[in-house]
């Protein structure tokens, strides 16, 4: 494998490590290439799918910079095929909690439109809005099947355990698209009438599943003045 590109130089000049940080990851398109990411490595491809609004030569000078910078590494796709893809070190997946505190902080924006979502941030919204309070008394499995990839979120004590792929018996089974699993979670859209339309389908425990999707609050929004 060949070694990484020199990574392209910017710099604010300035002695601040939150300066020096901005340095490594504040270019445009940085952190949410950071954050698809963070559900395992992805392949060229599968980041452009997620990310369509980046252009492949914006992409692979992120790659390049973010390789560069210790905070990914490329690794070989698995026999039989060839090529290549990346995956965060342990060092760039120290910024899962900071992506997460951005998250909470930018869901109280008076200025954010609705627009669409990746795989990767209807997983990581719930990590980041999970609710204690909500989640208070309930212990349960609950499976999420969305395409082709499989998540299993273990709520007990207070906690959510949010990962990929299947991990023992679920309660109760979500199967469903980004788009609406992401309006019954974050966006206000009824379970029933996401049945109903059929592109969400419950199994197991409805009540429970009905429960799940409540534990995810956003915060208030701020008043625009």
């Amino acid at each position: 494998m060949s070694p990484p590109r020199e990574p392209t130089r910017r710099s604010y000049d300035d002695g601040c490590a939150a300066a020096h940080a901005l340095d490594l990851i504040g270019d445009r398109w940085a952190l949410l290439v950071v954050r698809e990411l963070l559900l395992g490595p992805r392949r060229f491809t599968d980041l452009r799918a997620a990310l369509p609004g980046i252009s492949a030569t914006v992409l692979t000078q992120r790659l390049t910079d973010l390789e560069g910078f210790l905070v990914l590494r490329r690794e070989p796709l698995p026999a039989p095929a060839t090529g290549h893809m990346y995956a965060l070190t342990p060092w760039g997946r120290e910024l899962e909690p900071i992506l997460m505190q951005l998250g909470r902080w930018g869901a109280q924006s008076p200025f954010r439109a609705p627009a669409p979502i990746s795989l990767a941030t209807l997983i990581t919204a719930q990590n980041t809005m999970f609710s204690a309070q909500a989640a208070a008394n309930l212990s349960a499995t609950v499976h999420l099947h969305v395409g082709r990839e499989h998540f299993t979120a273990r709520v007990a004590h207070g906690t959510l355990n949010l990962r990929s792929g299947l991990h023992g018996p679920p309660d109760a089974t979500l199967t469903g698209d980004v788009p609406t699993l992401g309006g019954v979670i974050f966006g206000g859209l009824p379970l029933d009438e996401a049945e109903a339309g059929g592109t969400l389908t419950v199994t197991g425990d409805r009540d429970l599943a009905a429960r799940y999707v409540t534990l995810f609050p956003l915060p208030p929004t701020l008043p625009a003045r």
